[in-house]
């Protein structure tokens, strides 16, 4: 028989058998498609040798002035700016205490130290520095208490310890993402208290990085819980999520459903946020939001579920508030000003919002609603667009032009100008597989350079991100993988694709072709597998004598192999088996070089697949279309 060509349709199929989705694509892990044929992902290494404390579910990048390109990365421990290769911390202070209000308790052969500061609010796991701290007497000199620390346990309200250590800032002591001190033991002469000038400053609390079940704003199904219920939101059971945007060079910095903070680039490096209200020139701001972001268009300054400039502190999840227009900080609304406010009716709370370069959609719980510059006096209209719409997480959303993708609870949509679901090949294999409990978790990127929205997500055995879903607009195909990231920046002020991942480094996606994450570089298995094929109706055998390889290896290194693997099954429910190599066998593995011409083999089957992988160092490669000599072998 003549040769036969093999062509499959673009993008992944799982909501048929792979029976019935004969002629497409069945199964894949870090591939994509260009042009309609797979090709392996590019892969990733780390943008920097440091790591960070926490896991990271934010990053934003903006440039300053002086043309330095900085990085926002927000963690549940600390926030930071990652510039030249380092990391450097401005999370903001929630409290300074006065002189004299700390002091320290050690005991002679142990490196735990008592704190005492009465109502200190801190709670494991959170950072203070010490200063004007005099020794205690021996090992516990003045200079190992007037340093940074991470506090330990917490016995009481008014006590918490932690451990004396060398001298060193933290980033140095930030192995891996984990805090690495060595420690300082005192002896019998540490009897002092550390003096009346100790000053300690408080970080803000850290956050959760993982969603306690049966508790907090998302407990259960997303947005069951009302608000100002039980499920209201607490330090303790929200997952610490940030939303930021650069005005001019400076950031505005929000907590999700926590308060606004404000850094001034020009201040440097080494100095933190501070709370917008407490900035000089601040009027009215908001102290709590679900959401912040500037207009790129009027440059207006929106806080999205914040507080009223009428009932300071209480938080109205359906307020928008917004700043006078070139003005970060004057709040409040005069006839002299574009300052102001909008309520939103439907739903009953905010839980994000997405600008494009036409409007700002705004989601609630229940519905969607576009807001857009007006101009003086209004400022801002707003309209709704749709209702009965639901929203996976405040990070599923992302625009694209004037276009903004989102994963609701159980569709993936599309706002156009109006809202539609997006057919899905891949809708119930992820919500099948879906750890709802973490929805939280759920964020959306962009990697435009493939026209791609990537969609990470937990799987139903996992509390952490494991998985992603793509959706290529261009093509308007969907496949998927696995992957451990916790956040996603698309290409821009820096030149590759940025993620974080849970091992507590940022990575530079799409450079070379293997995993960065070790020292030698490690492999990314990837893989196709097509649906089943037969011949005619399936109710004679088949037999495959050779294959013809269609694949490049475009950058790749010499000598490095793919494999073509033919699969063939007798039933549609039957197992891929494997005979001995003497006999018919029921798999055929070839290994192709870049200058394969072709492979004989031996395979027989009612029906078969074609299955292509690598798990090399330094391989790409691209399919294009195989061919095979195959024939009618009877009916039994």
């Amino acid at each position: 028989m003549p040769l036969s060509k093999l062509q499959f349709r673009p993008g992944i199929n799982k909501e048929t058998t792979s029976y019935s989705n004969e002629g497409g694509w069945f199964d894949c892990d870090k591939i994509r498609f260009r042009a309609g044929f797979p090709e392996k992902i590019g892969g990733w290494a780390k943008k920097t040798p440091n790591s960070f404390l926490g896991t990271t579910r934010a990053l934003h990048p903006w440039q300053t002035i002086s043309l330095a390109n900085y990085l926002g990365v927000g963690t549940n421990i600390k926030y930071y700016i990652q510039y030249g290769g380092a990391y450097y911390d401005i999370t903001p202070l929630r409290a300074t205490t006065s002189a004299g209000d700390v002091t320290f308790s050690a005991t002679n052969g142990s490196s735990t130290i008592i704190v005492t500061d009465t109502s200190h609010g801190a709670i494991v796991g959170d950072f203070v520095t010490f200063s004007g701290a005099a020794s205690l007497g021996g090992n516990i000199t003045a200079e190992v208490l007037n340093q940074e620390y991470k506090i330990v346990t917490v016995p009481t309200a008014n006590t918490y310890t932690i451990t004396a250590r060398e001298v060193n800032p933290v980033s140095r002591i930030t192995v891996d993402g984990i805090y690495t001190p060595v420690a300082v033991t005192a002896n019998s002469s540490d009897s002092g208290n550390g003096g009346s000038s100790t000053v300690g400053a408080y970080q803000l609390n850290i956050g959760l990085n993982t969603s306690i079940t049966g508790d907090g704003w998302n407990a259960g199904t997303w947005g069951r819980g009302t608000w100002n219920s039980a499920t209201t939101p607490t330090v303790e059971s929200v997952l610490r999520l940030w939303t930021h945007d650069n005005f001019g060079e400076d950031l505005i910095i929000n907590i999700f459903n926590g308060g606004l903070f404000y850094y001034d680039s020009s201040a440097g490096l080494t100095n933190r946020a501070v709370v917008l209200s407490s900035v000089a020139g601040a009027v009215s701001p908001p102290s709590v939001a679900v959401k912040v972001l500037v207009s790129d268009v009027d440059l207006h300054v929106i806080a999205f579920g914040c507080d009223s400039e009428d009932d300071p502190g209480t938080q109205d999840p359906l307020l928008i508030r917004f700043s006078d227009q070139r003005n970060a900080l004057d709040w409040k609304a005069t006839v002299d000003n574009t300052a102001g406010d909008l309520k939103i009716s439907s739903g009953s709370k905010i839980i994000t919002a997405i600008e494009t370069k036409r409007e700002i959609l705004v989601f609630t719980d229940t519905s969607i609603y576009s807001m857009q510059f007006v101009g003086p006096p209004d400022t801002f209209g707003i309209t709704i667009v749709s209702e009965g719409i639901s929203i996976r997480s405040p990070n599923s959303a992302v625009a694209i032009e004037d276009n903004v993708f989102w994963m609701g609870s159980n569709e993936f949509y599309v706002y156009n100008g109006a809202v539609q679901k997006i057919p899905c090949t891949l809708k119930d294999f992820v919500f099948s597989d879906f750890n709802s409990l973490q929805s939280e978790k759920v964020f959306a990127g962009v990697n435009s350079s493939f026209s791609e929205i990537w969609w990470f997500y937990p799987s139903a055995d996992s509390n952490e991100v494991d998985k992603y879903v793509i959706y290529n607009y261009q093509q308007q195909i969907w496949y998927y993988g696995s992957l451990n990231r916790t956040a996603w920046l698309d290409r821009g002020v820096n030149e590759l694709p940025i993620s974080a991942s849970t091992d507590f480094y940022l990575y530079n996606h799409e450079t070379g072709d293997d995993d960065g994450s070790t020292d030698p570089v490690t492999a990314i298995p990837a893989h196709i597998e097509s649906s089943q094929m037969d011949i005619g109706e399936g109710d004679q055998f088949t037999f495959i004598s050779r294959i013809i390889p269609d694949i490049t290896f475009r950058n790749s290194e010499i000598g490095k192999k793919a494999s073509l693997i033919l699969k063939t099954r007798n039933f549609p429910g039957g197992n891929y088996l494997q005979t001995d190599p003497t006999e018919v066998s029921k798999t055929a593995t070839v290994p192709v070089e870049q200058f394969t011409n072709d492979a004989f083999i031996r395979l027989r089957g009612r029906s078969f697949a074609l299955r292509v992988e690598s798990t090399e160092t330094g391989i790409s490669w691209r399919l294009g279309s195989p061919r095979i000599d195959i024939r009618p072998d009877g009916r039994r």
